[in-house]
């Protein structure tokens, strides 16, 4: 379906062709419709459909009919609400006069209060700084005529819940505004909550959450730890990317491979969780603008990132919950693009492969680094040793200072030392006192020198090691 199909107006239209879009996808096609109608709708669509296109424009017009509309919008997560941000503003250049605030934690909050001061038609949020300036009384959520839920689902599993259900509490009757919620999976608590505040929504199911992406190509190599970071040197230096997310499971073999890589000549840097948000933001942008051209991350940037044109997605490490392999190489293949996806299995982590593939229903293509012509690459970081560090103090680093010693008031007296108290000791037999001990009293108790059983027994199985020594 063409965008001029659905009566859109042309400063929506404008935006969208100053992106060159010009046949809706299957999400936007199918809920347009309904929420330019101004009923409530329940989304189930995957990431990178097209579904903040859906909600955007639905505000647009709008506001574009009734100059008092303001609406706001709920994620998960800060990167995911600045890329709506960042999105509203630029599909929204054509109307004039249009203000839009972004609201998330980590931050201070003098630039937030300002750009409320100014008066804003669009909020974007987390929903801990959005409840903050609720409970401040710097923001009325009954001032909201449109109110959007953003990846519901992962809301719910990071624990914002009884926030929502507070959020919604404070905003008009159901019936005096739209709600629109858009999820990967519709699970009960997303419809409890439909049920509870929304007005009688519009369930539209769009190809639930795909386990495999077709566009794609998924590799794996069977590789030992010590031989991998040259591996992913090889591989890079093969394919040569221009962009590309590694993944790993921990924030100090995120630190340790991006410090490597850096040392071998890439514009690399690493993104997780506690990293100052200011930091966070400044590594993003870098790395969209292409002044980085790797970033290494933890499953943080698993969902809600909305990268173009990424062409490579490498699992360093295979992750501990299947599902996040596919929310990670998903970053990969948007919107209908191709992509590569490359997966390296070592014996730390090869106990998740088997759960992935059955979850995905597939065995992942293995290939062997000699048959598919790497070319062995010199490491240069081989042999130096990477100081590994929470991120928080990388990200902060401050000298080291001594605490300042207060100065003992001159008319306190010393502490006095406290005395024994003369069954003390029997106290502290009578705590320290072994339960097992005092239970097993008077029993016969078979004892066993390990010294005597044989080494071929104890290799037979700890089963049978256990028989052995409780046999008798």
């Amino acid at each position: 379906m063409d965008f001029k199909e659905l009566g859109l107006s042309k400063e929506s239209l404008d935006g969208i062709e100053s992106h060159g879009f010009e046949s809706a996808t299957e999400v936007q096609e199918r809920v347009l419709p309904v929420s330019l109608s101004g009923r409530d709708v329940m989304v189930q669509s995957k990431t990178g459909s097209g579904k903040t296109l859906v909600f955007l424009l639905t505000i647009f017009e709008r506001y574009l009919k009734d100059r008092s509309s303001k609406a706001l919008v709920v994620a998960p997560t800060r990167e995911l609400a600045v890329q709506i941000e960042e999105d509203a503003r630029s599909f929204s250049s054509s109307i004039e006069g249009y203000q839009i605030g972004c609201f998330y934690g980590g931050v201070g909050y003098t630039k937030q209060l300002e750009e409320m001061k100014e008066g804003i038609n669009l909020a974007v949020g987390t929903p801990g700084r959005l409840l903050d300036f609720l409970k401040s009384g710097k923001m009325d959520f009954k001032s909201f005529d449109i109110v959007v839920l953003d990846e519901a689902d992962r809301m719910f599993d990071m624990g914002f819940y009884p926030d929502i259900e507070k959020m919604f509490s404070r905003m008009r009757r159901r019936e005096e505004r739209q709600t629109m919620l858009f999820s990967a999976t519709l699970s009960m608590k997303v419809r409890n909550l439909a049920w509870a505040f929304m007005n009688e929504p519009e369930e539209i199911e769009v190809r639930p959450e795909e386990v495999t992406v077709k566009e794609i190509t998924q590799e794996l190599f069977h590789i030992t730890r010590e031989e991998k970071f040259p591996l992913l040197l090889s591989i890079l230096k093969k394919l040569d990317p221009q962009s590309t997310i590694i993944f790993t499971n921990t924030k100090d073999a995120a630190v340790e491979a991006a410090m490597r890589l850096k040392l071998n000549g890439y514009k690399a840097a690493y993104l997780m969780g506690d990293m100052v948000q200011s930091k966070r933001l400044k590594t993003l942008d870098d790395f969209k603008d292409g002044r980085i051209t790797i970033l290494v991350a933890t499953d943080v940037a698993a969902r809600g990132l909305q990268i173009d044109d990424l062409e490579l997605v490498v699992n360093y490490d295979i992750p501990e919950d299947y599902e996040n392999y596919v929310h990670r190489i998903g970053r990969t293949a948007r919107a209908g693009k191709s992509g590569k996806a490359v997966t390296l299995a070592d014996e730390t982590y090869i106990y998740g492969l088997e759960p992935i593939e059955e979850f995905i229903h597939m065995k992942i293509p293995v290939l062997w680094p000699d048959e598919c012509g790497l070319e062995e690459v010199e490491d240069k970081s081989k042999g130096m040793k990477i100081k590994k560090a929470k991120a928080g103090s990388i990200q902060n680093k401050r000298p080291n200072r001594k605490p300042a010693e207060r100065p003992r008031d001159k008319h306190r007296s010393a502490p006095k030392t406290r005395k024994s108290a003369p069954n003390a000791e029997k106290q502290v037999k009578k705590r320290t006192e072994d339960p097992l001990k005092k239970e097993i009293a008077g029993k016969n108790v078979h004892k066993v020198n390990l010294n005597t059983i044989k080494v071929e027994e104890k290799k037979s199985g700890f089963i049978a090691f256990i028989k052995r020594m409780f046999g008798k």
